[in-house]
């Protein structure tokens, strides 16, 4: 006698399982041009690497001699697996079950989920299409009450975990789909999300909003143009395995958690290379723009450079790199948008950004042009001080290793900002550096008005009045007090950070932060 009839009714369950909703919801799914969430784990994963937990979770029917009439699979699927190699958490949604709502969710699998995460710290990645389980209006009818969110239902306990995860371990969401409510908190609760251009993110969807007078498709609502604009999303691709490729990329800069250190990896690229575009990549014509992508691309290691957030708080470029191989988080101004002042939303871009530095032990380094904080009307009616201040709040209470490069502008509080003050940080400036407590054009005419009125030709007075200003604003000037460290030639600067790189690596200490990120 065995336990093979036993193991039998496990091998039927799972494979009804595997079924997930159905031969046609399954090609419901196809013909709209998305991969299953089965498929989704298998081809984001190493190749057999997934070992799935809680695959038998479901709701079952029974007949009335005890046998298995009918199952239907939750709509999470969850397990360990490996990424390149190393350990992870996915945990994604089966659309082809109820659409992904909460009717056909058992909470506890996504709460195990991030509970594992955080207690194995191990990456995780959110696999998200619809409404990540937070509930729909037939659910009243299948429970026979109606949930208070928060309340005591076990789902509650996920709001907290979802937001202590971003303090431990990495979290990657990807959209993959129609994603609301709970789901859209999902994706958003995340150091980086990805969505593809068919799908669409809200908090709630066209059926719901159209009662509010808004007839609007879902792309309308929340396609990508939407949600990366507005900061909702830091990137869209085309297709599913560029969301799964974005993701292994974002994953190989940051340490599987807090209590460890990014992963340095053999460079290529000699530290010493020397670049003469940068000798003349920023025009003397302080009027002309220039593009500070290929400065950046010019001294970080080759093919590095990846991106974050491309399409929002566009004042400010950030992204992640590697120098002498050593991960680092890159910030940089960006003349072409508003000159590289920093609007609200670049102020916003800022925090989030240094808070995941700050989180995962990546020295920062900040290439500055920034000829303060944006001004008008507009930036008064968002409240951009505000928003500035506490920009410098999370500059300031950083601690990892910090280099800024002082590429052209620095004025006012927002210029103030460019490295965090009261501890030591490495700072360069390159000859084309421009500083002051505020820019000369306008403030001469307040500040030199009664002279300029009484001048027989105000105009030529005003003109020498600033070129006397601007010689004595030149960078060396600085140096010789000692105001700025060094003065350097641009082609040395992929030298100096990865020098500062290397420094850096020698002193970072795993742990939790005293300053975590949020969402």
């Amino acid at each position: 006698m065995t336990w093979e009839p036993e193991l039998e009714a496990l091998r039927q369950r799972q494979a009804l399982a595997r079924q997930m909703g159905g031969a046609d919801k399954v090609q419901r799914q196809h013909d709209g041009g998305r991969l299953t969430v089965r498929e989704r784990v298998d081809a984001l994963v190493d190749d057999g690497s997934f070992h799935e937990i809680g695959e038998i979770a479901g709701k079952a029917e029974y007949d009335e001699q005890g046998e298995l009439r009918n199952f239907t699979p939750a709509n999470c699927v969850f397990g360990r697996a490996r990424l390149a190699g190393r350990p992870v958490v996915v945990a994604g949604d089966d659309f082809t079950v109820r659409g992904g709502s909460a009717d056909a969710t058992i909470a506890e699998k996504n709460l195990n989920a991030e509970r594992m995460a955080v207690a194995m710290r191990m990456p995780i990645i959110r696999l998200i299409e619809g409404s990540g389980g937070g509930g729909s209006v037939k659910t009243i009818e299948t429970t026979g009450r109606a949930n208070l969110p928060g309340g005591l239902t076990p789902s509650s306990a996920g709001y907290k975990m979802v937001t202590d995860a971003l303090g431990v371990v990495p979290v990657v969401g990807l959209g993959l789909g129609s994603v609301a409510g709970l789901g859209a908190a999902r994706l958003a609760a995340t150091h980086f999300s990805v969505m593809t251009k068919n799908s669409a993110m809200f908090v709630a969807g066209p059926p719901v909003v159209k009662r509010l007078g808004q007839d609007l498709s879902k792309q309308e609502l929340g396609g990508w143009e939407i949600q990366c604009r507005s900061g909702g999303v830091d990137h869209v691709v085309d297709t599913e395995e560029q969301a799964f490729e974005a993701a292994r990329r974002f994953l190989s800069y940051l340490p599987d958690s807090v209590h460890a250190l990014p992963t340095r990896t053999v460079c290529e690229d000699p530290p010493e290379r020397r670049d003469e575009k940068l000798i003349s990549i920023v025009p003397k014509d302080r009027r002309r723009v220039y593009k500070m992508r290929p400065i950046i691309e010019s001294v970080v290691d080759a093919g590095s450079f990846f991106e974050l957030g491309f399409w929002y708080g566009r004042p400010i470029i950030t992204g992640l790199a590697r120098l002498n191989g050593v991960p680092v988080a890159i910030m940089a101004g960006d003349p072409f948008q508003y000159g590289g002042s920093w609007t609200t939303d670049a102020c916003q871009k800022v925090i989030r950004f240094v808070d995941m530095a700050q989180t995962f032990h990546l020295p920062i380094v900040h290439l500055v042009d920034c000829p303060g904080f944006m001004i008008g009307l507009q930036a008064e009616q968002t409240a951009v001080i505000r928003n500035g201040v506490r920009a410098m709040a999370a500059i300031n209470q950083s601690t990892v290793p910090w280099c800024s490069i002082i590429i052209r502008n620095a004025f006012g509080v927002a210029g103030a900002t460019h490295v965090p003050s009261g501890r030591y940080v490495t700072r360069y400036a390159w000859p084309s550096a421009w500083w002051g407590s505020l820019p000369l054009e306008g403030g001469i005419e307040a500040g030199y008005r009664a002279e300029i009125e009484a001048a027989e030709d105000p105009a030529a007075k005003l003109a020498e009045i600033e070129n006397r200003l601007n010689v004595l604003r030149s960078p060396l000037r600085t140096a010789e007090a000692f105001w700025v460290e060094e003065i350097i030639d641009p082609r040395d600067t992929r030298r100096l950070l990865c020098e500062f790189a290397d420094q850096a690596a020698a002193v970072l200490e795993p742990g939790v932060s005293s300053a975590s990120m949020r969402p």
